[in-house]
């Protein structure tokens, strides 16, 4: 049906800088929301990091506002998030998600995940 592939991670210094890409693919129409949710070894849930509506309306963690931005292409059914001043504490695994997602040919699931990428903020 509808897979979403993440990429862009790895190991950065802090002040670093990464940009993290999702694509998502399928016969899709429309999503209707694209964000990035992030986990913590010690961290038992997914933890929202910043999401965008289809029409430009933008959610922000506030650990990430002023150094994190959001940004879609919906022609590509993509979503991207541009990480600047990383730190430690941004270590995690990141995943993309997408939420009330329209098939070309109806189906019941309109939500899925992406199987995530690594992101390490280290010296």
């Amino acid at each position: 049906q509808v897979q979403l592939v993440e990429s862009g991670g790895g190991l950065v210094q802090p002040g670093g800088s990464l940009r993290l890409s999702c694509v998502a693919s399928g016969m899709i129409a429309s999503i209707r929301t694209m964000g990035w949710y992030r986990q913590t070894p010690g961290n038992r849930r997914r933890e929202l990091v910043a999401d965008m509506l289809n029409y430009g309306d933008a959610n922000y963690a506030s650990s990430v506002k002023g150094r994190f931005t959001i940004s879609r292409d919906n022609s590509k059914n993509a979503v991207y998030l541009q990480m600047d001043n990383l730190k430690p504490e941004d270590t995690a695994v990141y995943y993309c998600s997408a939420d009330g997602v329209d098939l070309v040919v109806p189906t019941a699931n309109h939500d899925f995940w992406g199987r995530g990428t690594q992101v390490t903020v280290s010296s």
